[in-house]
């Protein structure tokens, strides 16, 4: 029985500190939305704290810049201006048809046809001008135009499963390692609690020593991802947090996913004019379209001789309302959003890589910090289930 106990013993808690570790793994992912019973139940620990690590990974990188103006002029303007053009251009006269026949039907049908190709004319001959200044007007205001929080707590709150995405990807081979790792320790405590069972075999022993195997793992799991945050070397190896250790790769994963998922220019767009700052946004669209219909005498004149002073002051409403559907139309283009993510993927890697350990674990190690004890006692509860089972199969043996 006692070379039973010291076969044994380290085999179940190698078994225990995989699986504790394993299943601490799988709590922090899963399940991606509350499950339980009122405030019984459990949610996984990175979906929950999904938009507090994001909010953090936004002060700790983009904040580097100095603004957000910074990443906005690494996308190329010009490319912006161009992109407008190309998706805007081609369809100029049926927007202006489609403002001119929601105001005016009859008057259009009827208006000279010269009268009409001189008006398509000049919109398509303005609107690369139009357009120039107004990209560059944003890229001065998009501080106060955009805001990233209330953007990523937005589709944070529509997708939970994004940063487990995030981590997954970004941290697979690191998570692997965890569990693995924990068998290793597992089987050490085993190797150390093995004899002093077999020289005290009390009833009580086993499940303790259970519960401390299954609750150290855990914490030596998480530290282990975490600690030591600069490089030390002991004896013949060199030991630092898994995390930060690869810090340049895991960095570029994070900031490829953030820019694909969550900060592309399409939503970032949309958070302009749709936002709580989006009156600022259209009336800034409003000042740069104003040219196309007052500095044109043959368009203004044409216009209020045909539907009136208050009729123009509508045009120009329309136009508005035009010029902001439209806009959303041109950042929609999915192959405009694929070709600007690398570039904004590009400056978040950066900076995050940029960033000293202190820094780049707290992107991740909140959201860790605050579930570790509920994590370690499930680790503990389990290796105490496993430690009396033990127990009752060896004192039956």
């Amino acid at each position: 029985m006692v070379d039973l106990a010291l076969i044994s013993v380290p085999l179940v808690a190698a078994v225990v500190g995989w699986f504790t570790n394993w299943l601490a793994i799988q709590m922090s992912f899963y399940p991606v939305q509350f499950l339980g019973v009122g405030p019984i139940g459990w949610q996984g620990v990175i979906p929950r704290k999904a938009e507090k690590m994001a909010h953090i990974c936004i002060d700790r990188t983009l904040q580097q810049f100095g603004d957000l103006n910074a990443v906005y002029r690494k996308l190329e303007p010009e490319k912006i201006v161009e992109q407008v053009v190309s998706q805007v251009g081609p369809r100029m006269d049926e927007y202006i048809d489609e403002v001119m026949y929601e105001l005016q039907p009859v008057l259009w049908d009827n208006l000279p046809l010269f009268v009409r190709n001189r008006i398509y004319r000049w919109g398509r001959e303005q609107l690369p001008k139009r357009i120039e200044s107004l990209v560059e007007d944003f890229g001065d205001d998009l501080n106060d135009l955009v805001d990233l929080k209330a953007l990523l707590s937005r589709e944070l709150a529509k997708h939970p499963d994004l940063m487990n995405r995030i981590f997954q990807q970004a941290g697979s081979a690191e998570l692997k390692s965890v569990i693995n790792r924990g068998a290793i320790i597992g089987g050490l405590l085993g190797a150390i609690l093995a004899p002093i069972w077999s020289a005290y075999p009390a009833p009580w022993l086993l499940p303790v020593g259970g519960f401390v195997v299954g609750f150290l793992t855990n914490w030596i799991a998480i530290n282990l991802i975490f600690r030591p945050l600069r490089p030390r070397r002991i004896l013949f190896w060199k030991l630092q947090g898994l995390f930060l250790k690869r810090q340049p790769e895991i960095s570029d994963v994070w900031a490829t996913l953030v820019a694909e998922e969550l900060i592309t220019v399409e939503k970032v767009a949309d958070a302009m004019i749709n936002g709580r700052r989006g009156d600022r946004t259209r009336a800034i669209i409003q000042k740069h379209l104003r040219p196309l219909l007052d500095n044109s005498v043959v368009m203004k004149l044409t216009a209020q001789v045909t539907v009136g002073m208050t009729g123009y002051t509508d045009l120009k409403k329309a136009m508005n309302q035009k010029a902001v559907l439209a806009t959303h139309d041109v950042f929609s283009d999915p192959a405009f959003n694929r070709d600007r993510a690398p570039v904004v993927a590009s400056a978040l890697a950066e900076q995050m890589k940029a960033l000293g350990p202190e820094e780049f674990q707290d992107i991740l190690r909140p959201a860790f910090r605050e579930e570790e004890v509920q994590l370690m006692l499930v680790g503990g509860v389990l290796g105490l289930l496993a430690g009396a089972i033990q127990f009752l199969i060896l004192n039956s043996l």
